[in-house]
This record gives C-alpha cells, sequence and structure tokens, in this order.
C-alpha cells in the first residue's frame, strides 16, 4: 500500500513539472529568435551605412564642394603671389583726421584749425601737432627688418624745423636685426620719445600737450643707433642731429639721445630720458650750437578705469638765456625744472574725464626754454614770447634801463586743463578741453588792448577719427 502511494506520488509531481519546463522553453525561443531578428536588422544598417561612406579624397563634400575648394585654393595662392610680388606682405597701413576748434581769449582767436602749417606760425601750445591728417606706413620683411614711414603734411615734426616749413615727414626710419628680433639698429629720422605724453592725437588723451612737451624736450632727431629689448627693460640711443635734418657749416657735434623704458607689471611702469650734446642756441647772433643738457623721467599706472602718469623734467642751455648780461652784454645759462602730472578716470567704457597740471620754473638770468626764441632784442625791446606766456614781465622798459633786477627775472608757468572725451564708435572720438594757463608775472599780451596779462584761458574741441 505503501509502494503504491509513492508511486502516485512522483507521477503526479512529474506531471505538474513538465508543463512548466515546457512553457519556459518555449519562451525562450522567442527570445532568442527576437535577439536574432535584432543582429539582423543592425547588420543591415551596418552595411547600409558603410555604402553610403564618401571615398578616400572627399572628407565628408559633395564633388560639387571639392571643385569649388580647389578653385578657392587657386585663388588664394594666386592672390598670395600677387600681394608679394607688389610688396604688400607684412604692411600696415593705418592714419587719423582730427579737424579741432580752438578759442583763445588773450589772442582774441576762435575758429576752426585743420591742416595749417606750423612753421609759418611758429609752435605754440595754441597751435600744436592737433588739427592734421596723417597716414602711417610699416613694412616688415620676412627677415624682420621694419620700415616706416610717417606722412603728415603741415603738422609732423618734420615742419617744426625744416627750413621750408613745409616739410611732409613725420618719421621715416628703418629698424633692422642684429643677430636677434631683440637687438635692433635703428637709423633716419625720429620723434623724440621723451615724457608720458605721446604726439599723436590717437595716443593722447587731451588736444593741447602739457607744457613740458611743448616747451622743454626736442623735437626730432636724424641719426642711427640702436634698440633692445631684455624682458621688462627698453633701451633706446641715438647718436644724431638734434631738431635739424642736416647740420650747417661750423656746426659738427651731435648729440647722444637715449631712453630706457621698464615695464614694472601688467599695470605700471617708469622710464627716463636723457640728451646730452651740442644743440642750436638762437640767443647767440652767430648761430653757434651750445652745449645741452636734458633729463627728464616720467611714470604711469593704468588700471581698469583709472589712468594716472606724471613727469619730472630739467634742463640746461650755455649761453641760451634770454637776458644777456646788462653790464658786459655777455650770453648767460638758461636753466629750468618742470612737472606735468595728468589723471583719467572712466565713468563709462566710452566716457572718460581727464585733469592735468603742469609747472615750469623759468626765473634764471630772464628765463630761456628749449629752441626758445624771445631773446634780448636791444632795438626793440623784445624780452619774452608773449603768446605763450614765457620771458621777462611784459610791462618794463628794459630798454633804458636793462640793469633792473625785474628786467633779469623770467616768469614762472602753470597750466591746469580739465576735459573729456567720448568714444562715439570704434573708430571715432570726440574731445573737449578747458585750459587755464598761468604766470607770476605778466606775460600774456591781450591782442584786443593790448596790454599784459598773468592768466589765458583757451577752449578746444576736437573730432578724431582714426583706422
Amino acid at each position: 500500500m505503501k509502494k503504491m502511494i509513492r508511486l502516485t506520488a512522483l507521477a503526479a509531481a512529474l506531471g505538474l513539472a513538465f508543463p512548466a519546463l515546457a512553457q519556459s522553453n518555449a519562451e525562450v525561443l522567442q527570445e532568442l529568435k527576437a535577439l536574432r531578428d535584432r543582429v539582423a536588422d543592425l547588420e543591415r544598417k551596418l552595411q547600409a551605412a558603410e555604402a553610403t561612406k564618401p571615398k578616400d579624397g572627399q572628407w565628408g563634400m559633395t564633388p560639387e564642394q571639392v571643385r569649388e575648394l580647389n578653385r578657392v585654393t587657386v585663388k588664394t595662392e594666386a592672390l598670395e603671389d600677387s600681394r608679394d610680388a607688389l610688396g604688400f606682405k607684412g604692411l600696415k597701413i593705418s592714419g587719423y583726421m582730427d579737424p579741432t576748434f580752438i578759442y583763445n581769449k588773450n589772442q582774441n582767436r576762435s575758429g576752426f584749425q585743420f591742416l595749417n602749417a606750423v612753421g609759418s606760425d611758429g609752435y605754440n601750445y595754441d597751435n600744436s601737432y592737433f588739427g592734421a591728417a596723417v597716414i602711417d606706413f610699416i613694412k616688415e620683411t620676412d627677415s624682420g627688418t621694419r620700415w616706416r614711414l610717417t606722412l603728415a603734411p603741415n603738422r609732423g615734426v618734420g615742419s617744426v624745423f625744416d627750413s621750408s616749413n613745409f616739410s611732409p615727414i613725420h618719421e621715416a626710419s628703418v629698424s633692422i636685426p642684429l643677430g636677434s628680433l631683440q637687438r635692433r639698429l635703428i637709423v633716419g629720422q625720429i620723434p623724440d620719445w621723451s615724457g608720458y605724453e605721446y604726439l599723436q592725437p590717437t595716443l593722447n588723451k587731451l588736444i593741447t600737450h602739457n607744457l613740458l612737451f611743448d616747451f622743454t624736450l626736442p623735437t626730432a632727431y636724424t641719426g642711427a643707433g640702436f634698440e633692445i629689448t631684455d624682458g621688462k627693460w627698453i633701451y633706446k640711443a641715438l647718436l644724431a642731429n638734434m631738431n635739424a635734418s642736416k647740420k650747417e657749416p661750423g656746426n659738427n657735434t651731435p648729440v647722444i639721445a637715449y631712453r630706457v623704458d621698464y615695464a614694472r607689471g601688467e599695470f605700471q611702469g617708469f622710464g627716463f630720458a636723457g640728451v646730452h650734446g651740442k644743440a642750436a642756441n638762437f640767443a647767440d647772433p652767430n648761430g653757434v650750437d651750445s652745449r645741452l643738457d636734458l633729463f627728464e623721467v616720467d611714470a604711469y599706472f593704468i588700471r581698469g578705469d583709472v589712468t594716472v602718469q606724471g613727469q619730472l623734467s630739467y634742463g640746461r642751455q650755455r649761453g641760451a638765456a634770454i637776458a644777456p648780461d646788462p653790464v658786459s652784454g655777455a650770453l648767460r645759462d638758461a636753466s629750468w625744472t618742470g612737472l606735468s602730472v595728468l589723471g583719467a578716470y572712466k565713468f563709462t567704457p566710452r566716457f572718460e574725464g581727464i585733469a592735468r597740471f603742469d609747472h615750469i620754473r623759468n626765473r634764471k638770468n630772464g628765463g630761456g626754454l628749449l629752441g626758445y626764441t624771445g631773446y634780448w632784442d636791444p632795438t626793440s625791446g623784445s624780452l619774452g614770447d608773449y603768446r605763450n606766456g614765457i620771458g621777462i614781465d611784459g610791462t618794463l622798459d628794459c630798454v633804458t634801463d636793462a640793469t633792473i633786477a625785474a628786467c633779469n627775472r623770467g616768469a614762472n608757468r602753470s597750466a591746469l586743463s580739465l576735459g573729456v572725451s567720448y568714444a562715439f564708435d570704434t573708430a571715432t572720438t570726440l574731445k573737449a578741453e578747458l585750459r587755464f594757463d598761468r604766470a607770476d608775472q605778466p606775460v600774456f599780451y591781450v591782442v584786443k588792448d593790448g596790454t599784459f596779462k598773468k592768466t589765458n584761458q583757451l577752449l578746444g574741441a576736437s573730432v578724431l577719427v582714426a583706422f
């Protein structure tokens, strides 16, 4: 009985197991079939992708695109060959114009200044290098030689010291590498590099220049020298004629001019410059050059919206003072010291406010600054440049008695300029400046009534367009 019961139980268990096993095998077969179909589908897609793959050399472009690329390549090579043949490789052309309006109170003059000849009117603080149209060519060869020609008709340094007063050459120089791009020979006519302020209005924040720039620094050099860049240091020096494209008969001694710059960091640096040698002495009736020594130090801090710049200067020239010795008539030495400070702040990325203060101490022997022409004339009693406010008190009668102490004292000069500039667009800047000039004695001539004053005012506005 027990044996029958065991057989029955075994049969029942097998009966229950076989249906479950059969069902599980069917599901596995279905999954295998689905997997096979999926693999087959992937193989078909892979084959289709291989069939559409571009042939070698097409780089994913259609035949028409390949032909267009070939045409562009041929045209580009032709343009490069033409550029090289015409000498345009490494050539940069830039320029600017800045029509300027000037109002000078004591001179009773107001109006636009543009392309007027500097030499015909003399160099004055109200008739400086503004109001110019300038074009600049810089060419650099494959060897690293740089050639530069800057044309500034009537308004460049050439028009200041050239005898015709109409030279269009502002700069004509070459810079030749001497075994390294950091060591160069420089030759030609090169504008002076002294001070913190630049000649070009594109680099000068205000319209007029500071007193040190106008009356204590050289105009340009004609000669040869070197330029060395060593990390943060830049050294430049020249053996040259100062303010002359050639020496006159009897004058054969050049000057040594130099400048050193140091960039302390991204935002600040300093430099100094000097000139030593013999230069033109306009006080000498025989036109003989005399010993000249100039030295200045300048510094800058430019970060974000803030700009601060400053300069200290010292100068001395033998026999170049305005007033000669009242007894013997012998020429006496001129000497001066000066400072200039400029601060600027950008209220917006386009709108900037600027303030500048200058002072020159120039009392000795009636005064006398670099290249100054207001010297003693025994027939007319001329003892000053009463347009620029330099020299002896204009109300004195120094012809009758030149021994008067006041006839041997020059005027100390100051100037305060307040200005704004607005960047109208990337190429156009609008500038305005209000300038107050002062001397410690009456040396400004008033055109209207023929009197002399200690002060003068100037208002300027300009539109500067550069490319």
